[in-house]
């Protein structure tokens, strides 16, 4: 293997000096725990990528393994069936191979969408900017913002993605900044704003900081508590009378 393909396509030393600059606590990450490294170098096209992330979706990994073998067994190649393929076989074959039903339509979906070029090559798919590829590949049914991060950071290893949203980003960097709540993914992303351009790498620190914690730690960290606003004195008395005029509060005699 070409292990100089294997990393994205950006300066790395460029980046964890960048951030090692702006984040004490990202400096640390970095000189404490195993290096950046992203392999990029996988053989999937995006379609063949989203066909995964469907079937991997709300399963367990064991079962989920199993799933997508019988699916590339239906391409006969050793490979997901290609987008005309996946149109013509039977919704049932499909739920055969252990497909729910939610995900036949996704997958025929996503067939339609890679026929018509809005789901692209991998080529094409290097050529477009994150914004576009989040936008084409969301209009495809089952498939969330999400699920197009990590594409983009996985499978084509753009530098600046931030998962807001990702359950071990969050409690990552609650853990590497001492919090005892998960941030708001507003929170997360003004936070992230010194990180740019780089903020796929600090990402990738959240997650090793999340491993390095354990669940016994990162178990304990909870969604900020909802505060209930108080009522004002003049909302509390309008309630009162409201409440005194009902059919039935009339005073008793």
């Amino acid at each position: 293997m070409n292990t100089a393909a294997a990393q994205p396509a950006f300066d790395l030393q460029q980046a964890l000096q960048h951030l090692s600059e702006r984040d004490e606590v990202l400096k640390e990450l970095i000189s404490s725990l195993r290096p950046f490294t992203i392999n990029v170098t996988g053989q999937e096209s995006p379609y063949e990528v989203l066909i995964r992330s469907i079937v991997y979706q709300s399963i367990s990994g064991k079962v989920a393994r199993t799933i997508f073998e019988r699916i590339k067994g239906l391409g006969g190649n050793g490979r997901p069936p290609s987008p005309e393929k996946m149109l013509k076989l039977p919704a049932a074959k499909l739920r055969k191979a252990g497909l729910s039903g939610a995900k036949v339509l996704a997958m025929k979906d996503l067939a339609k969408k890679a026929i018509a070029g809005i789901v692209p090559t991998h080529e094409e798919a290097l050529r477009l900017s994150d914004e576009e590829l989040v936008e084409r590949l969301v209009s495809v049914r089952g498939i969330g913002v999400w699920t197009v991060e990590m594409f983009l950071i996985f499978r084509l290893g753009r530098p600046d993605v931030l998962p807001i949203h990702d359950l071990g980003v969050k409690k990552g960097w609650s853990v590497a900044y001492g919090k005892k709540h998960m941030p708001k993914p507003k929170e997360l992303l003004s936070f992230g704003e010194r990180w740019r351009p780089y903020r796929t790498v600090a990402s990738w620190y959240m997650w090793r900081a999340f491993e390095r914690a354990g669940y016994k730690v990162t178990n304990k960290i909870r969604p900020k508590p909802v505060r209930r606003k108080k009522k004002s004195k003049k909302a509390a008395k309008r309630a009162e009378a409201k409440n005194l005029i009902r059919p039935g509060n009339t005073a008793q005699g």
